[in-house]
Protein backbone atom coordinates (compact mmCIF):
# COMPACT_ATOMS: atom_id res chain seq x y z
CA UNK A 1 0.00 0.00 0.00
CA UNK A 2 2.40 2.63 -1.28
CA UNK A 3 0.65 5.94 -1.90
CA UNK A 4 3.78 8.05 -2.32
CA UNK A 5 2.84 11.41 -3.87
CA UNK A 6 -0.79 10.39 -4.38
CA UNK A 7 -3.26 13.19 -3.66
CA UNK A 8 -6.07 12.20 -1.33
CA UNK A 9 -8.95 14.60 -0.61
CA UNK A 10 -10.91 13.80 2.58
CA UNK A 11 -14.06 15.59 3.69
CA UNK A 12 -15.07 15.48 7.34
CA UNK A 13 -11.35 15.31 8.10
CA UNK A 14 -11.32 17.19 11.40
CA UNK A 15 -12.05 14.19 13.64
CA UNK A 16 -13.13 10.56 13.81
CA UNK A 17 -12.82 8.39 10.71
CA UNK A 18 -11.73 11.31 8.53
CA UNK A 19 -8.85 12.26 10.81
CA UNK A 20 -7.76 8.63 11.10
CA UNK A 21 -7.85 8.24 7.31
CA UNK A 22 -5.70 11.32 6.83
CA UNK A 23 -3.06 9.88 9.14
CA UNK A 24 -2.95 6.37 7.67
CA UNK A 25 -2.75 7.69 4.11
CA UNK A 26 0.02 10.08 5.13
CA UNK A 27 1.92 7.16 6.67
CA UNK A 28 1.87 5.61 3.18
CA UNK A 29 3.32 8.74 1.58
CA UNK A 30 0.17 10.44 0.32
CA UNK A 31 -0.36 14.20 0.31
CA UNK A 32 -3.64 15.10 1.96
CA UNK A 33 -6.32 17.72 1.34
CA UNK A 34 -8.21 18.20 4.59
CA UNK A 35 -11.74 19.56 4.38
CA UNK A 36 -14.41 20.29 6.93
CA UNK A 37 -16.05 23.28 8.55
CA UNK A 38 -13.64 23.98 11.44
CA UNK A 39 -10.34 25.44 10.31
CA UNK A 40 -8.75 25.15 13.75
CA UNK A 41 -9.53 21.44 13.98
CA UNK A 42 -8.22 20.84 10.44
CA UNK A 43 -5.03 22.73 11.30
CA UNK A 44 -4.56 20.47 14.33
CA UNK A 45 -4.87 17.36 12.15
CA UNK A 46 -2.44 18.83 9.60
CA UNK A 47 0.10 19.45 12.37
CA UNK A 48 0.16 15.69 13.12
CA UNK A 49 0.85 14.69 9.50
CA UNK A 50 4.37 14.37 8.14
CA UNK A 51 3.50 14.67 4.44
CA UNK A 52 2.30 17.83 2.70
CA UNK A 53 -1.24 18.94 3.47
CA UNK A 54 -3.68 21.51 2.16
CA UNK A 55 -6.25 22.73 4.66
CA UNK A 56 -9.31 23.51 2.57
CA UNK A 57 -12.27 24.35 4.83
CA UNK A 58 -15.77 24.76 3.45
CA UNK A 59 -19.39 24.12 4.29
CA UNK A 60 -20.33 21.02 2.30
CA UNK A 61 -23.79 22.34 1.41
CA UNK A 62 -22.56 25.72 0.18
CA UNK A 63 -22.95 24.61 -3.43
CA UNK A 64 -22.16 28.02 -4.91
CA UNK A 65 -18.72 27.91 -3.28
CA UNK A 66 -17.83 24.39 -4.46
CA UNK A 67 -16.47 25.23 -7.94
CA UNK A 68 -13.85 27.53 -6.41
CA UNK A 69 -12.91 24.88 -3.85
CA UNK A 70 -12.55 22.28 -6.62
CA UNK A 71 -10.30 24.66 -8.52
CA UNK A 72 -8.14 25.29 -5.44
CA UNK A 73 -7.82 21.57 -4.75
CA UNK A 74 -6.89 20.86 -8.36
CA UNK A 75 -4.33 23.65 -8.53
CA UNK A 76 -2.51 22.46 -5.41
CA UNK A 77 -0.84 19.45 -7.05
CA UNK A 78 -2.51 19.34 -10.44
CA UNK A 79 -4.78 16.36 -9.76
CA UNK A 80 -6.86 14.45 -7.22
CA UNK A 81 -6.18 10.71 -7.15
CA UNK A 82 -8.66 9.73 -4.43
CA UNK A 83 -11.76 11.52 -3.15
CA UNK A 84 -13.19 10.29 0.14
CA UNK A 85 -16.70 11.58 0.84
CA UNK A 86 -16.73 11.20 4.61
CA UNK A 87 -18.56 14.26 5.98
CA UNK A 88 -21.96 13.52 7.45
CA UNK A 89 -24.38 13.84 10.31
CA UNK A 90 -26.58 11.25 12.03
CA UNK A 91 -29.99 11.28 13.72
CA UNK A 92 -31.66 10.08 16.92
CA UNK A 93 -35.43 10.57 16.79
CA UNK A 94 -38.60 8.69 15.95
CA UNK A 95 -40.04 9.43 12.51
CA UNK A 96 -43.42 10.44 13.92
CA UNK A 97 -41.81 13.15 16.06
CA UNK A 98 -39.25 14.49 13.58
CA UNK A 99 -39.60 17.91 11.98
CA UNK A 100 -39.44 17.69 8.16
CA UNK A 101 -36.57 20.19 8.19
CA UNK A 102 -34.42 17.58 9.92
CA UNK A 103 -34.91 15.29 6.92
CA UNK A 104 -33.95 18.12 4.60
CA UNK A 105 -30.79 18.92 6.54
CA UNK A 106 -29.57 15.33 6.87
CA UNK A 107 -30.28 14.38 3.25
CA UNK A 108 -28.61 17.61 2.16
CA UNK A 109 -25.43 16.94 4.15
CA UNK A 110 -25.20 13.15 3.81
CA UNK A 111 -26.39 12.65 0.23
CA UNK A 112 -26.65 15.76 -1.91
CA UNK A 113 -23.38 17.32 -0.72
CA UNK A 114 -21.19 14.32 -1.62
CA UNK A 115 -23.03 13.98 -4.94
CA UNK A 116 -22.34 17.63 -5.79
CA UNK A 117 -18.66 17.38 -4.86
CA UNK A 118 -18.24 14.16 -6.81
CA UNK A 119 -20.05 15.50 -9.86
CA UNK A 120 -17.87 18.60 -9.99
CA UNK A 121 -14.64 16.65 -9.55
CA UNK A 122 -15.59 13.87 -11.98
CA UNK A 123 -14.58 15.67 -15.22
CA UNK A 124 -11.13 16.38 -13.77
CA UNK A 125 -10.64 12.70 -12.85
CA UNK A 126 -11.74 11.61 -16.32
CA UNK A 127 -9.34 14.09 -17.92
CA UNK A 128 -6.52 12.78 -15.71
CA UNK A 129 -7.13 9.22 -16.89
CA UNK A 130 -8.73 7.79 -13.78
CA UNK A 131 -9.02 7.94 -10.03
CA UNK A 132 -10.86 6.51 -7.07
CA UNK A 133 -14.03 7.79 -5.38
CA UNK A 134 -15.05 6.56 -1.94
CA UNK A 135 -18.42 6.98 -0.26
CA UNK A 136 -18.49 6.54 3.50
CA UNK A 137 -22.02 5.21 3.96
CA UNK A 138 -23.01 3.09 6.97
CA UNK A 139 -24.50 -0.22 8.00
CA UNK A 140 -27.58 2.02 8.16
CA UNK A 141 -27.20 2.35 4.40
CA UNK A 142 -28.00 -1.35 4.06
CA UNK A 143 -30.63 -1.90 6.79
CA UNK A 144 -33.36 0.21 8.38
CA UNK A 145 -32.14 1.29 11.83
CA UNK A 146 -34.67 2.69 14.33
CA UNK A 147 -34.33 6.40 15.27
CA UNK A 148 -32.46 7.02 12.00
CA UNK A 149 -35.06 7.28 9.23
CA UNK A 150 -33.48 10.38 7.65
CA UNK A 151 -29.96 9.03 8.09
CA UNK A 152 -30.91 5.67 6.57
CA UNK A 153 -32.58 7.40 3.62
CA UNK A 154 -29.43 9.41 2.90
CA UNK A 155 -26.99 6.54 3.38
CA UNK A 156 -29.07 4.13 1.27
CA UNK A 157 -29.16 6.82 -1.40
CA UNK A 158 -25.40 7.33 -1.30
CA UNK A 159 -24.82 3.63 -1.95
CA UNK A 160 -27.23 3.74 -4.90
CA UNK A 161 -25.51 6.75 -6.42
CA UNK A 162 -22.04 5.26 -5.98
CA UNK A 163 -23.09 1.89 -7.42
CA UNK A 164 -24.54 3.56 -10.53
CA UNK A 165 -21.48 5.79 -10.86
CA UNK A 166 -19.20 2.74 -10.72
CA UNK A 167 -21.18 1.10 -13.50
CA UNK A 168 -20.69 4.17 -15.69
CA UNK A 169 -17.04 4.96 -14.97
CA UNK A 170 -15.01 1.90 -13.98
CA UNK A 171 -14.53 0.22 -17.35
CA UNK A 172 -14.87 3.34 -19.46
CA UNK A 173 -12.84 5.88 -17.49
CA UNK A 174 -10.70 3.85 -15.04
CA UNK A 175 -12.47 5.44 -12.10
CA UNK A 176 -13.00 2.98 -9.28
CA UNK A 177 -15.76 3.46 -6.71
CA UNK A 178 -15.81 1.98 -3.22
CA UNK A 179 -18.69 2.03 -0.74
CA UNK A 180 -17.69 1.77 2.92
CA UNK A 181 -20.35 0.68 5.42
CA UNK A 182 -19.06 1.22 8.97
CA UNK A 183 -20.92 -0.04 11.99
CA UNK A 184 -20.19 1.32 15.46
CA UNK A 185 -16.94 3.29 15.40
CA UNK A 186 -15.78 5.18 18.48
CA UNK A 187 -16.41 8.74 17.25
CA UNK A 188 -18.67 11.68 18.15
CA UNK A 189 -21.32 10.61 15.65
CA UNK A 190 -23.97 10.07 18.34
CA UNK A 191 -23.17 13.28 20.21
CA UNK A 192 -23.45 15.29 16.99
CA UNK A 193 -26.64 13.54 15.83
CA UNK A 194 -29.75 15.65 15.26
CA UNK A 195 -32.83 15.17 17.41
CA UNK A 196 -36.45 15.65 16.41
CA UNK A 197 -36.24 19.47 16.35
CA UNK A 198 -32.83 19.67 14.69
CA UNK A 199 -30.84 20.30 17.86
CA UNK A 200 -27.71 18.31 18.67
CA UNK A 201 -28.16 15.29 20.86
CA UNK A 202 -24.97 15.92 22.91
CA UNK A 203 -25.05 12.35 24.18
CA UNK A 204 -23.27 9.21 23.04
CA UNK A 205 -24.45 5.60 22.75
CA UNK A 206 -22.95 2.68 24.64
CA UNK A 207 -22.57 0.75 21.39
CA UNK A 208 -20.57 3.63 19.90
CA UNK A 209 -18.42 4.09 22.99
CA UNK A 210 -17.58 0.37 22.86
CA UNK A 211 -17.10 0.32 19.11
CA UNK A 212 -14.06 -0.07 16.87
CA UNK A 213 -11.29 2.49 17.19
CA UNK A 214 -11.08 4.91 14.21
CA UNK A 215 -7.47 3.96 13.28
CA UNK A 216 -8.51 0.31 12.79
CA UNK A 217 -11.49 1.39 10.69
CA UNK A 218 -9.18 3.61 8.63
CA UNK A 219 -6.73 0.76 8.11
CA UNK A 220 -9.50 -1.44 6.72
CA UNK A 221 -10.70 1.35 4.43
CA UNK A 222 -7.17 1.85 3.12
CA UNK A 223 -6.92 -1.86 2.35
CA UNK A 224 -10.29 -1.83 0.56
CA UNK A 225 -9.16 1.09 -1.60
CA UNK A 226 -5.86 -0.63 -2.36
CA UNK A 227 -7.73 -3.73 -3.51
CA UNK A 228 -10.25 -1.60 -5.45
CA UNK A 229 -13.09 -3.31 -3.62
CA UNK A 230 -16.58 -2.17 -4.67
CA UNK A 231 -17.87 -2.42 -1.11
CA UNK A 232 -16.72 -3.21 2.41
CA UNK A 233 -18.79 -3.61 5.56
CA UNK A 234 -16.71 -2.66 8.60
CA UNK A 235 -18.70 -4.08 11.46
CA UNK A 236 -18.66 -6.87 14.01
CA UNK A 237 -21.15 -9.09 15.82
CA UNK A 238 -24.87 -8.35 15.41
CA UNK A 239 -24.27 -5.33 13.16
CA UNK A 240 -22.35 -7.40 10.64
CA UNK A 241 -24.89 -10.21 10.82
CA UNK A 242 -27.83 -7.87 10.17
CA UNK A 243 -26.08 -6.17 7.25
CA UNK A 244 -25.35 -9.55 5.67
CA UNK A 245 -28.92 -10.72 6.24
CA UNK A 246 -30.18 -7.90 4.00
CA UNK A 247 -28.68 -9.81 1.10
CA UNK A 248 -29.12 -13.41 2.20
CA UNK A 249 -32.50 -13.46 3.97
CA UNK A 250 -34.32 -10.13 3.83
CA UNK A 251 -37.56 -11.49 5.32
CA UNK A 252 -35.72 -12.70 8.41
CA UNK A 253 -34.03 -9.32 8.73
CA UNK A 254 -37.35 -7.46 8.52
CA UNK A 255 -38.85 -9.72 11.17
CA UNK A 256 -35.91 -9.15 13.51
CA UNK A 257 -35.79 -5.38 13.03
CA UNK A 258 -39.56 -5.06 13.57
CA UNK A 259 -39.19 -6.51 17.04
CA UNK A 260 -36.02 -4.59 17.73
CA UNK A 261 -37.55 -1.37 16.50
CA UNK A 262 -40.53 -1.70 18.82
CA UNK A 263 -38.23 -2.20 21.81
CA UNK A 264 -36.03 0.76 20.89
CA UNK A 265 -39.03 3.03 20.30
CA UNK A 266 -40.46 2.17 23.71
CA UNK A 267 -37.13 2.87 25.40
CA UNK A 268 -36.78 6.14 23.50
CA UNK A 269 -40.24 7.33 24.51
CA UNK A 270 -39.47 6.50 28.13
CA UNK A 271 -36.36 8.70 27.97
CA UNK A 272 -33.84 5.81 27.92
CA UNK A 273 -32.43 6.18 24.41
CA UNK A 274 -28.98 4.64 24.83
Amino acid sequence: MDYTDKIVWITGASSGIGEALAKVFAEQGAHIILSGRRTDALDAVAADIATETLVLPFESTDYDALPAKIAEAQQWKGKIDILINNAGISQRSLAIDTDPNVYHQIVNVDLLAPIWLTQLLLPHMIAAGGGHIVGISSVAGRIGVPLRTAYCAAKHGLIGYMDALRAETQARHNIHVTNILPGSIRTNVSRNALTKDGSKRNKSDDVIDNGMEPPECARQILEAISKKMPELIIAEGPELMLAQLRQSDAEKLFEMTAGLGAQIAEKYESGDDD
